[in-house]
């Protein structure tokens, strides 16, 4: 495992086509009350790019937006309702597109309703992660080595989780289904932050 930490931003030009795994850690889950201190992204080659958001320092983070919003590079989240909504809130951007684990392994693991990240490594590529740094204070000026682990995790797995997942799916013959799903997310977060967080196709 290879980490890369960064304050602020990336580096420019890091990658401008295929695929990239994304994860986001902040104060609390409540999007539109806590703010986002880290971005963490792995290109799937077992380098963790991490950024930690400075609040006394901000910055445009202009080259992590470039990413984020460029459209021939697709993002891998896992639950990536929040993710998109808090990187929207923050940046301005709507990422797109959008591939999200929880929402295939839910298409597509229909045998279980255990669908969390650290249920899926283990499951499906027989990796045991930790969640002890789940709640630690991630605003902090300095994050630990454990911190800094513990985010990488969350990312360096996504790219093998999303080949399993793709195989159940087609299957299944789940794949349009997902797909759709996956198109709907910005939609999705675009609802939420105007304050739409109920399901409007209930009754």
């Amino acid at each position: 495992m290879k980490i890369r930490h960064y304050l602020n931003d990336l580096p420019p030009d890091l990658a401008s086509s295929g695929s990239v795994a994304i994860d986001t850690e902040a104060m609390g889950l409540k999007g539109g009350r806590d703010r986002l201190c880290v971005v963490q992204l792995s290109f799937g080659d077992g380098v963790c790019h991490l950024v930690q958001m400075q609040k006394k320092s901000p910055s445009p983070s202009s080259n992590l937006k470039a990413l984020l919003s460029n459209p021939s590079v697709e993002k891998i989240f896992h639950f990536a309702r929040f993710d998109v909504g808090i990187l929207y809130r923050h940046f301005g951007v709507l990422c797109k597109p959008i591939y999200c684990t929880k929402i295939a392994s839910r298409l597509a693991r229909t045998y279980t309703d255990r669908h969390g990240l650290k249920e899926l490594c283990r499951d499906l590529i027989r990796v045991e992660l930790s969640k002890v740094e789940q709640t630690s204070d991630w605003g902090a000026d300095t994050l630990s080595n454990d911190q800094k682990r513990y985010a990488a995790m969350d990312v360096l797995y996504l790219h093998g989780l999303r080949k399993k997942l793709d195989e159940m799916l087609v299957r299944e013959d789940r794949m349009l289904m997902a797909q759709g799903c996956f198109s709907f997310l910005p939609t999705r977060v675009l609802l939420d932050t105007a304050g739409w967080e109920d399901d409007i196709f209930a009754h």
